[in-house]
């Protein structure tokens, strides 16, 4: 009976060790597998993120206008001036009929106001809109924009925008110094304009799409072609050029081309790049790209370090002097100095095995040899 449960004591350790081991196999596996699937998924990028269709974009729409209730910090209404003039408009339209002498306040200020125009807007929707001011107003910080028309390329009225303003800077001013932080002459109206005027584009009756590309390129603009023809099943699309995807509409998406967007939109692909390599100065970090490729190169380094001092000296007349009075005089002292300069040879065609940690011998101020290989 002893022996039976020796034996059965010994052989629990066992098993547990290799359930262990299965089960860290197991774990592994299935991390190195996500892994694999995540590296491959975020090489390529969908569609909707490196063309835009044609018709589906924003466009810019501006306007002038007056802001008051400003806290004396408004434009100078000078004669001649155009907030002036501005200002004896708008109550004539309003039927106050102002004097010149009358018009001295200092809580009007002319601004200008911009807004995008979303694509597809319908009447009555609203939109964020931009006021800046145009005179000489020193911050529009509790101003209220009146009613301002906002005007397209073709010189119509689309928007018409009113409100109070939100203006993240402001200014303090004092008789011997001035505050400011951020941009008290600008500030925002969210949901400030209320559309009046819809674009006509008819989306639905079109017979071809024309997709464009972000970064312009001859492969990415062939691979897009090559992925919608193979979901298509056709050869609805080809490249135009290195930014123009021309598709024709299958008959199956007639009168449905928004779907036909959707569908289109949702593939993946994977866009070319460039070789490029970009530099920051300031912190000296180097990011490169998967194709950049590094031949024989000898790269010098030195530093250069200039120092400029600024001091005041006291000249005055001799003891007993009839003539000559005391006076400051500046001195600046410069100093230049260049550093010792080091030098680096890379290589090509030479790599030091990964894995290894030997980096190539350094010999005086000479490098032989590449980075380590990744």
């Amino acid at each position: 009976m002893k022996r039976t449960g020796n034996k059965q004591r010994g052989r629990r350790p066992s098993t547990k060790r290799s359930f262990c081991c299965r089960f860290v196999f197991t774990v592994l596996t299935f991390a190195v597998a996500s892994l694999v699937f995540t590296s491959t998924s975020q090489a390529a990028s969908r569609i909707k993120d490196i063309v835009q269709f044609e018709g589906v974009r924003e466009n810019h729409l501006v306007g002038y206008g007056l802001v008051v209730g400003l806290n004396n910090t408004g434009d100078t209404l000078k004669t001649g001036h155009f907030t002036k003039q501005s200002l004896q408009s708008m109550l004539n339209r309003l039927g106050v009929k102002p004097t010149d002498n009358g018009l001295d306040s200092k809580n009007v200020a002319a601004v200008m106001v911009t807004a995008s125009l979303p694509p597809f807007s319908r009447k009555g929707a609203r939109i964020d809109v931009t006021v800046s001011a145009l005179g000489d107003s020193q911050s529009l910080l509790g101003g209220t924009l009146l009613v301002t028309p906002l005007l397209g390329a073709d010189g119509e009225v689309y928007a018409v925008a009113q409100g109070q303003l939100a203006v993240g800077g402001f200014q303090a001013t004092g008789d011997a110094e001035t505050v400011t932080k951020g941009v008290p002459t600008s500030g925002r109206i969210a949901n400030g304009a209320i559309i009046e005027r819809e674009l006509n584009f008819d989306l639905g009756n079109m017979t071809s799409v024309t997709l464009t590309l972000r970064n312009p390129d001859f492969t990415t603009a062939r691979r897009v072609a090559q992925a919608i023809n193979a979901f298509l099943g056709t050869s609805a699309a080809r490249p135009a050029d290195l930014s123009t995807i021309v598709m024709q509409v299958p008959s199956s998406y007639r009168d449905n081309v928004v779907n036909l967007m959707t569908d289109i939109e949702q593939l993946r692909i994977e866009p070319d790049q460039l070789a490029r390599v970009v530099i920051d100065e300031q912190s000296g970090i180097i990011v490169m790209g998967e194709n950049v490729r590094i031949s024989t190169v000898a790269i010098a380094q030195g530093s250069l370090t200039i120092r400029i001092t600024e001091a005041a000296q006291v000249s005055q007349p001799g003891p007993f002097a009839e003539v000559g009075t005391t006076t400051t005089v500046d001195r600046t002292d410069i100093q230049v100095d260049e550093g010792e300069e080091r030098r680096l040879t890379v290589t090509a065609n030479r790599r030091v095995p990964a894995g290894t940690g030997q980096w190539p011998e350094r010999t005086g101020d000479r490098t032989e040899g590449l980075l380590p290989a990744t």
